[in-house]
């Protein structure tokens, strides 16, 4: 994909998600950070400092990476599994907030 922009038209920023892989909107996704002390967190404003990963606002997705650890190989330690609760609370708040 090539990184071209228009004037007068602003750039959507790209992530990709952990579960399924697929490049969606930084809009779209739900935010898990790692911070300097090694605590993890949910960012739903994506502004908190450290290493972060990303997860699309869909239950399939955080089902593909609890199943296939890929937030644990996303930050190369182990996550949490108040993360994967916290997660779950957010999309599904995300989810009935959309309808």
């Amino acid at each position: 994909m090539q990184n071209i922009s228009v004037k007068g038209v602003k750039r959507v920023p790209q992530r990709k998600c952990v579960g399924c892989g697929e490049m969606i909107g930084k809009k779209g996704a739900v935010r898990v950070v790692r911070d300097k002390d090694g605590s993890f967190s949910v960012d739903p404003t994506g502004k908190k400092n450290g290493r972060g990963a990303y997860i699309c606002n869909d239950s399939k997705c955080l089902g593909l990476a609890k199943k296939g650890k890929r937030l644990e190989r996303s930050f190369k330690c182990q996550v949490p599994a108040s993360i994967y609760e916290e997660l779950e609370k957010e999309i599904d708040k995300e989810l009935t907030e959309n309808q």
